[in-house]
Parts: C-alpha cells; sequence; structure tokens
C-alpha cells in the first residue's frame, strides 16, 4: 500500500500575512480600523469645513488657496506608510512593495480628479453659508446610488432607496426655497454659481466612491490604501499648487495650517470606510455628517435656521436613520441564516 504523499511545505509568514490582509473582513483589526476610520471621517468632515469657510469669512478671496490645503497635508501620511516597517519593526511588508505600474498612474489619475473636486468644493463654500452647502452636498448621495449600481453592480433595497429618496428631496427642497438665505452683498449670480458647484463637487465626490471601491479590489491590505492616498494626495496638490502659481494667491497661514491637518483626516477616513465597507455606505456617512455640519454653520458662524433648512435636517437624519436600521435588519438575517445553516450543518454530521 503506498503511503500518502507529505504535507504541502509551510508558507513563509509573509505569504500568511498577505493571505489573512487580503480581505479585510477576515482581519482581526478590521473593527478597530472600521472605528479608527469612521472617527477621522466625523473630525475631519466637521472641521475642515468650518475651517474653510472661516479663510472666506476673514477676507480670504483665493479659491485656489482653499484647494491647495484640502490636499497639502500630505506628508503626514508619511507616517503611517513608513513607520510600522521601519520604526516600530510590526509588518514584514516594505511600503509600496506591492506598487505596481497601474496602481501608481490610477493613483495619479484619481488624485488630479480629487483636485478638481476640491476646486469646486471651494467655489460653493466661498460664497454659499456652510449650513446650506453642508445640504446641498447630501444630494451626492443620490448620485453615489445611480453610480454605485452602474459601476460596482450595488443591489438597490427599499432601505438606501429610501434614504436617497429622503436625502434628496432635502436637497430639493433646499434649492427651492433657500435662496433668501444668502450673506449681506451675495448677488444672485454668485449664488447660482455657489450653488452648482457644490452640486458639481457632490456629483464628482459620488463618482469618486465607487470608481476607488473598484480600484480597491486590486489592493490586498490596508496598508496599500494610504499609500495610494498618499499618491492621490500629492497629485491633487501639484494640481492646485499650478493654479495657485498662475492665480498669485497669497494666504492667512495659520488658518492653512488647520485645514492642512483636518482635511487629511477627511481623506483618509473616506478611503478607509470605502475599502472597508462599500462605496455606498461611505457616502452615506458622509451625508450624515452633513447634519452635523449644518448644526456647525448654525453655531459657529450664526448661519440663519429657518423652517426650510430644519425640514431639510431633519429629512437628511430621517434618510440616515432608516439606511441604519436596514442594515441592522439586513446583518440580523444574515445571522440567523448562518446560525440555521450551522445548526443543519451539525445535525448532518450527528445523523
Amino acid at each position: 500500500m503506498a503511503s500518502p504523499p507529505p504535507p504541502p511545505p509551510t508558507p513563509p509568514s509573509s505569504q500568511l500575512h498577505e493571505k489573512t490582509n487580503f480581505s479585510p473582513e477576515t482581519s482581526k483589526n478590521y473593527t478597530i480600523l472600521l472605528i479608527i476610520n469612521a472617527t477621522c471621517l466625523l473630525i475631519g468632515s466637521v472641521s475642515s469645513t468650518l475651517i474653510s469657510k472661516f479663510y472666506f469669512i476673514h477676507n480670504g478671496s483665493s479659491r485656489w488657496v482653499s484647494t491647495w490645503v484640502q490636499s497639502a497635508g500630505f506628508p503626514l501620511l508619511l507616517v503611517p506608510v513608513y513607520s510600522p516597517y521601519y520604526i516600530f519593526k510590526c509588518t514584514q511588508r516594505k511600503p509600496f512593495s506591492r506598487f505596481n505600474n497601474t496602481l501608481l498612474l490610477l493613483s495619479v489619475l484619481v488624485g488630479v480628479f480629487i483636485g478638481v473636486n476640491n476646486l469646486l468644493f471651494s467655489w460653493g463654500n466661498s460664497y454659499l453659508p456652510v449650513s446650506t452647502s453642508s445640504l446641498l452636498l447630501s444630494s451626492q448621495l443620490a448620485f453615489n446610488l445611480i453610480l454605485s449600481v452602474i459601476i460596482v453592480k450595488q443591489k438597490i433595497t427599499f432601505t438606501n432607496l429610501n434614504c436617497v429618496v429622503l436625502l434628496t428631496l432635502s436637497s430639493v427642497l433646499l434649492a427651492l426655497a433657500n435662496s433668501h438665505d444668502a450673506p449681506p452683498g451675495l448677488t444672485h449670480a454668485k449664488y447660482l454659481v455657489g450653488f452648482f458647484s457644490t452640486l458639481g463637487a457632490g456629483f464628482l465626490f459620488a463618482l469618486y466612491l465607487p470608481i476607488m471601491e473598484t480600484i480597491y479590489k486590486k489592493v490586498y491590505c490596508y496598508a496599500m490604501v494610504v499609500e495610494m492616498q498618499l499618491v492621490m494626495e500629492i497629485a491633487a496638490t501639484v494640481f492646485a499648487t499650478v493654479g495657485m502659481a498662475v492665480d498669485g494667491a497669497t494666504a492667512y497661514w495659520w488658518t492653512i495650517a488647520g485645514n492642512l491637518i483636518v482635511w487629511q483626516f477627511c481623506f483618509m477616513g473616506t478611503a478607509g470606510m470605502v475599502f472597508l465597507t462599500t462605496s455606498l455606505t461611505g457616502g452615506i456617512c458622509m451625508t450624515a455628517l452633513m447634519a452635523i455640519n449644518v448644526v456647525g454653520g448654525v453655531v459657529v458662524y450664526r448661519d440663519a435656521f429657518g423652517g426650510v433648512k430644519a425640514v431639510s435636517t431633519v429629512l437628511c437624519v430621517w434618510g440616515f436613520c432608516s439606511y441604519l436600521y436596514g442594515m441592522y435588519v439586513k446583518k440580523k438575517k444574515e445571522k440567523e441564516r448562518d446560525e440555521a445553516m450551522e445548526m443543519k450543518d451539525i445535525l448532518r454530521d450527528t445523523t
């Protein structure tokens, strides 16, 4: 009788590391990373919007400077990129070791794309009150659902459709009845420029999310997400720097310093949420934070908060809560199904 074949050789630890990190859902650090990125998104989204508006309120006039600071804090990302390997020695993977030419090209192109989105956001934020622009940006969720269906084949359910409808209705209601909320001295033409620039920024951000979800399928670990984000921010900064040079811009540097930090929190938090969950979930989280930005604009800058804006905010929160409830029901059904399958397997094994 022939002897059984020898067991396959044990792969090196580096290969084991790659396999266990290919899918974020299987990583023991998944929950920790999710909490960290959600926190970064919360801090970055609220702080960046308020500080960006502060620049324009205190006589800052260059949209290119406001665009530049949204990405020029990229050196901060050098710490999480290089310190795990060179300082803490907690990984065997060298930075950019799996970064091929395709990912490099995609990162640069997306970085320029982000630069254009940042410019549109700066134009909108320079004209509109924080609360108004925040509610308008919630329209990105409707774009996000449509583009997610087209690009990443996102399934439409009653829950996410209901959420999108409510948030879109919130933005439309605001657009139809909120032109009287314009600050003193802002013409109707400039209000429209700010309005459509903000909608454009929302659309580009909605397009960015499913594109990144598709690209992240080529990425095997969270460290590569940070590396891609570094390259994208460098490309976006180059784009904004060229614009600043042409525009001859000057700036309030202490305001810019704050912007450099909080925008990196915002973008890295967004990238992490898309990698760890889906582009639609990332978009919904961003939209939910718009309600907090509305409150921030009212508290910090005394933005008007009339009945229309109040209704829009309620619709925004309502839509987000309906999505969370739908996710809860879905996870509960999946858990019950898995438990039923495990019980069925146990009974089959015992018979």
